[in-house]
Parts: structure tokens; sequence; C-alpha cells
């Protein structure tokens, strides 16, 4: 069984708790083929990725209509999502501010990577059309710049803010184009929708490289990996070993 989400280990205790009691209605039986392991691994942030994709391929995105791109990529969400969407045959080019990382990204299934350091967003309402789809973790000006930059009928999966919470952008986007911005929450999602993309998770958008993006820790070393994350020097996933 595993709970991602309703505020756990924020607004409830329990977070890294070996047992914990929550509503039965919060509880998700791993699917079929998933390693408890492999579930914490792709956890809050590789859920949030998955049901970003459902939703864009609810809202008509396939493979065969063009580039996705993937915001703040080194990152929970964006790094499962590159996975994710290269396994599923989109043509995928990372965003990330880690010119470090670009290899990682590579291995990950990026066919393309972009530095955030040396991206030329534009100023006009509408700018070069580049991207069927993108899985944006990252808000604030990237985003603006992404509701610029949609192929027709274009959609965006917004699940993050680490850019900044305030959205500057013009209607034109959405009236001249059709592009479609949809909100991506992984912490209330319903329970029928929560078990039917865990079960894509361990189907056809299993990560396939996720062992190799995950790094295993203790709990006595939780304060030095908050603090990586505090200071944006993580990548992947941590997985947190309660034995």
């Amino acid at each position: 069984m595993l709970v991602t989400g309703y505020d756990l280990g924020v607004a409830h205790d329990g977070g890294y708790a070996g047992l914990v009691r929550v509503p039965a209605s919060w509880v998700v039986r791993i699917p079929d083929g998933m390693s408890a392991h492999d579930a914490m691994a792709i956890g809050t942030a590789g859920f949030t990725a998955a049901l970003s994709i459902v939703d864009m391929e609810r809202n008509g995105l396939t493979p065969a209509n063009g580039p996705v791109v993937v915001t703040g990529a080194t990152g929970g969400v964006g790094s499962v999502a590159v996975q994710l969407l290269a396994a599923a045959g989109y043509q995928v080019t990372a965003l990330t501010g880690k010119d470090s990382e670009h290899e990682f990204l590579r291995s990950l299934g990026a066919g393309e990577v972009l530095s955030r350091n040396t991206l030329q967003m534009g100023t006009r309402p509408l700018e070069k059309s580049l991207w069927a789809g993108a899985v944006d973790a990252a808000g604030g000006d990237v985003l603006a710049w992404l509701t610029r930059t949609m192929m027709y009928g274009g959609c965006i999966a917004a699940s993050g803010l680490t850019a900044g919470t305030e959205l500057k952008t013009t209607v034109l986007p959405f009236i001249l184009r059709g592009v479609k911005l949809l909100g991506i929450d992984s912490v209330m999602c319903p329970a029928p929708t929560r078990e039917a993309v865990w079960r894509r998770l361990a189907t056809d958008l299993k990560p396939a490289r996720l062992r190799t993006m995950t790094t295993d820790i203790t709990l006595d070393q939780l304060p030095d990996a908050f603090a990586t994350l505090l200071r944006g020097g993580a990548r992947g996933r941590y997985v947190v070993n309660l034995s």
C-alpha cells in the first residue's frame, strides 16, 4: 500500500514514520510489477509527472503532434517526466538551469537540452511556435514564456512554482492559438484518477531509468538532503530507508 499527497508530512504528521494511521480513502494499492522502493522513488513528484502527461493526453497530445518540453528537468517532477515522455515516444526537450547536468538529462531520454541561463524568452505576446506540450514545474516567467511559444492547440501542464507564483501573459496564446493551460494538483487528486495513474506507472508509463536517478538515504541524512534541495542542488529522487 502507498499514500502520496493529502498533505501527509505537511499538515499531517508521519511523512517519515515507519507506521502511520490515515483514512482508508487515501490509500492506493501498489500495482503489480512495482516494488515499494520504486513506488517511493516515484513518489508524489513522479506521480505528478505522470498525472501531467495523462491530462495532456486527455486534451489531445500525442507524439505525432510535435516536441514536448520539460522545465525544471533535473528536479523530481521533471526528471521523471523526461523518462516517461521519452519512453512513450515523445520528442523531449529538457530545460534546466544546471549546465553540469545536460548529459544526465540525455541519459534519461531527452533528445535536446536547453540552458535556462542562456534562454532567450522574447517579449512579444506570441513568439515562434515550438512545443506541442509542456510539463512545467517552474511557473513564473518560464510558464509565461511557454504560453507564448506553444504550437496551435498545444497544452501546458503546470504543477510548480520554483520560478515564481505570478504569471504575466496575455490572452492571445489562448484565443489565437487555442493553447490549453492545465492545472495539475496531485495532493487532492480523486481516488479513481489516482489509481489509474499508478497503474500506468507500473505498465506503459513505467520509468525505465528510475534506479539510476534515485539516491537512497537514511533518516540521519535527511537534514543534508533538505539543505541540498533548498539550495537547488538536487537531481532526481531521494528514497529514505527507514530500516
